[in-house]
């Protein structure tokens, strides 16, 4: 079977890849019940996919990308309309699934395809609610030890196979460890200068998961890279609020889910309970885990090259050799 593989893969490259690619499309639409779900804390097996109407939705309008397009962003029951957010997020785990495949081993790439899913999850739930669930970073975290200590070419580690299990344990280990420790002490010097909470303590885990996967170099890009991402997303944003005077409603944190119970399969948008809203500058308050999210995307992506490298030359003046 093995054999098998290695010749359609050798001779037909596209056939997985394309393969990957629907994968990622099905992960997606997974992924979109995890984020709305999970904050609920509701199942995300149990009920299946319902619209707003409560109507169920049949398995032949849950296809991914492909059910918004034919139906045009409308539901078919009753026509209401669901958000294109749902659909994006689909694509972009296909095509990041897809980008994966390409560019790593195929037990490497499956991996990663574990790392993205929780990364998607995990950045959409902190954009929706403010939060990051412990299940998407300390479960992530001790996951990419387990996956590390098992698959040793997580951290393209080779040589005998318990040493190299042994090895790549201990290097996911030292990249949790450093970088939630990086971002903790980062966090209690940027609280005692500004005299406020400079970061959340789900974002600590967050890098530490990121650390698991892709050791301390990983982590430490995610913290730094993650800044420079803030600062490119986040400038722009300050700087529109304040020459068009636009302001954003940040929902209480008791209240911080929206919508009603219609699965987030069809995304349909509708009213909410009333909660008590902070008025706040447009920009002024963004969650960073998305930041992190996008900077662990692009080391592991193909970025780590250049990243190990300049660090272990960092490394090599420092020491001397």
């Amino acid at each position: 079977m093995l054999e098998t593989f290695e010749f359609i893969n050798e001779d037909f490259p596209w056939f997985f890849s394309l393969l990957a690619g629907v994968f990622g499309a099905l992960t997606g639409s997974f992924l979109n019940v995890c984020i709305y779900r999970i904050p609920a804390e509701r199942s995300i097996i149990f009920p299946g996919s319902t619209c707003a109407c409560g109507r169920p939705i049949p398995f032949y309008h849950n296809i991914p990308i492909l059910t918004w397009l034919l139906l045009r962003g409308k539901a078919s029951c009753c026509g209401a309309p669901f958000s294109i957010r749902y659909p994006v997020i689909e694509l972009l785990t296909a095509v990041l699934f897809f980008w994966v495949w390409t560019i790593h081993p195929p037990v490497v790439a499956l991996l990663g395809m574990v790392f993205i899913a929780f990364l998607i999850c995990a950045t959409f739930i902190d954009l929706d609610h403010m939060i990051i669930p412990d299940r998407f970073s300390i479960g992530g975290m001790v996951l990419g030890v387990v996956l590390s200590v098992a698959f040793p070419a997580l951290h393209q580690i080779e040589g005998p196979a318990v040493v190299s299990n042994i090895q790549s344990g201990v290097t996911s280990i030292l990249g949790a460890l450093i970088g939630a420790g990086l971002v903790y002490w980062i966090a209690v010097l940027g609280e005692v200068v500004f005299r406020k909470p400079a970061m959340g303590e789900g974002d600590v885990k967050f890098v530490g998961f990121i650390g698991a996967f892709c050791g301390w170099q990983g982590a430490v890009f995610a913290m730094f890279g993650g800044a420079l991402v803030g600062s490119v997303v986040l400038l722009p944003c300050l700087l529109i609020g304040r020459l068009f005077g636009i302001k954003a409603r940040i929902p209480a944190e008791s209240q911080a889910e929206t919508g009603v119970e219609t699965g987030v399969e069809m995304g349909v948008e509708s009213a909410a309970e009333p909660c008590q809203e902070d008025v706040v500058q447009f920009g002024a308050q963004v969650p960073f885990g998305p930041m992190l999210a996008v900077a662990g995307l692009i080391y592991f992506l193909g970025f780590h090259i250049y990243v190990d490298a300049y660090l272990a030359d960092i490394a090599a003046s420092f020491f001397g050799q």
